[in-house]
């Protein structure tokens, strides 16, 4: 049996291998044909899921369903009235072979990030302001740069109608149509430029920028981090885990005094990740330190401690040497509703032992993770995430559903200075305590953003603890 495990926050992503194997291919249609592949969601699901108490009893379900519609009679539904403690996230994929290049960072991409805003009071026209872009893309290859605004895609205007297949459908070559902000008055003209950009498989850095700075006499570290990933193209190397230590060996090197982190446009990844970033940043004590708790379903919680103990449910910082936990102050997290799962895995867990002081939106809110199950043996083209396990600090919280909110409250203006700008809003604001950097355009409020199509958006990978969910598996059937 071949398995790949991970966990995960918004889709803790679990790659693993199946029970038995099944010559059931993927039908479109309502058949006795769904059977044997709704069987198998069944099993993984009753092994797996959550929330396992609240499962229908298999016999009661119909198994001649298309695939997506019995995974979704099998979940705990969430109602925000009568059920807020439901499932609001599990769900499944009918395509599971890219998941794992897009997991390590590898995507189809312009490697350009957007946000959307209506453009009149009427919400229904849209205009499109670019994030940042990634180095070497295409979309920066193309001109595109931090602040530039689009108003039309392959000739047609944006609205909230169209933008999503305009922008996110299955076409990789992309004609924008700029337009020119007035800061002063807020207003948005249209031009004739147009820019063609073409998306392409690309890997992203997830370091974006690091620098320090000097503050009223004080050294303050500075980094802006866009996602958890350990190595390019899913290699061994642990080339970025590696970047990170060389940064914050810099850091110590410079004596920093406090440390901002910027988690703004950071959507999750890797969990081993995550310690190590979290280990630099801790006022490390010692090996016993626990960074975050896992709790799963009652068979799976039960066959864990008996297996290996309680000490099993627990992740802890490690001995980082470049670690600059105990010469800092405080490290300032910036924060965004695009700030999700390993991020507020970060921010969770570092909170207990440190001064966190968080600036910019509320974050998304993932305190759950979910598990990505595929059939190694191919014949099943689909993948189940469900909802598996809930995390908690060494405190025991795990209370933030509804996402950290920041001590000061404050978005992105859309007259939007270069990252790293100590003019840039929210860096200003960490350095100086307030923002002078401009206002949010009268009348345009935000839509949507292309980070949430990203396939790390809320996802924690963990990939230390194969062997235990393995052992479980094969032991459970």
């Amino acid at each position: 049996m071949k398995y790949a495990i991970t966990y995960s926050l918004l889709a803790l992503a679990l790659l693993t291998g199946c029970k038995k194997d099944t010559d059931a291919t993927t039908p479109a249609t309502h058949s006795e044909e769904n059977t044997p592949i709704n069987q198998w969601i069944y099993e993984q699901m009753q092994a797996y899921y959550l929330w396992t108490d609240q499962l229908p009893v298999e016999n009661t379900t119909d198994q001649t369903l298309a695939p997506e519609d019995y995974f979704n009679s099998l979940l705990y539904t969430y109602n925000a009235t009568t059920n807020p403690q439901g499932d609001r996230f599990s769900y499944l994929s009918s395509d599971a072979e890219s998941l794992e290049a897009a997991l390590n960072g590898e995507s189809l991409t312009t490697g350009m990030q957007f946000r959307l805003f209506y453009r009149d009071n009427a919400n229904v026209n849209v205009v499109g302001q670019v994030l940042y872009v990634l180095k070497n893309s295409p979309a920066d290859l193309a001109g595109f740069k931090r602040g530039d605004v689009f108003t039309k895609v392959n000739g047609t205007t944006l609205t909230v109608n169209n933008y999503s297949e305009l922008l996110y459908g299955s076409g990789t070559t992309s004609a924008f149509t700029l337009g020119t902000v007035n800061t002063t008055t807020g207003t948005l003209d249209d031009t004739s430029t147009t820019r063609s950009v073409t998306a392409t498989t690309f890997q992203e850095d997830p370091v974006y920028l690091d620098s320090v700075y000097t503050v009223n006499g004080k050294s303050v570290g500075y980094l802006l981090y866009n996602q958890f990933v350990s190595s390019p193209n899913g290699s061994s190397s642990n080339a970025y885990d590696n970047h990170l230590r060389q940064i914050f060996a810099h850091f110590k090197a410079a004596g920093i005094q406090e440390l901002v982190l910027d988690l703004r446009y950071n959507p999750g990844g890797s969990g081993a990740t995550a310690i190590n970033l979290a280990s630099m940043i801790v006022k490390y004590s010692g090996a016993d330190q626990v960074f975050y708790r896992e709790e799963y379903n009652t068979e799976l919680n039960k066959y864990l401690q008996q297996q290996y103990g309680s000490d099993s449910f627990n992740a802890y910082f490690t001995n980082e040497v470049n670690n600059v936990g105990n010469q800092i102050s405080k490290v300032t997290i910036l924060t965004s509703e695009w700030t999700a799962s390993a991020s507020e895995l970060v921010i969770n867990g570092l909170k207990p032992y440190m001064n966190v002081q968080l600036i910019g939106e509320t974050t998304y809110g993932k305190n759950v993770g979910s598990t990505t199950l595929t059939d190694d043996s191919g014949k099943i083209k689909y993948a189940l995430q469900p909802i598996i396990v809930k995390v908690y600090n060494s405190l025991g919280q795990s209370d933030y559903t509804a996402g950290f909110t920041p001590a000061i409250v404050l978005s992105e203006p859309f007259n939007l200075y270069p990252l790293g700008s100590t003019q840039e809003a929210l860096l200003q604001t960490a350095l100086y305590g307030s923002s002078t950097s401009g206002r949010q355009a009268a009348g345009i409020h935000a839509v949507a953003s292309s980070l949430t199509q990203k396939t790390l958006f809320g996802k924690l990978l963990i990939r230390s603890k194969d062997q235990r969910i393995q052992s479980f598996f094969k032991n459970r059937f």
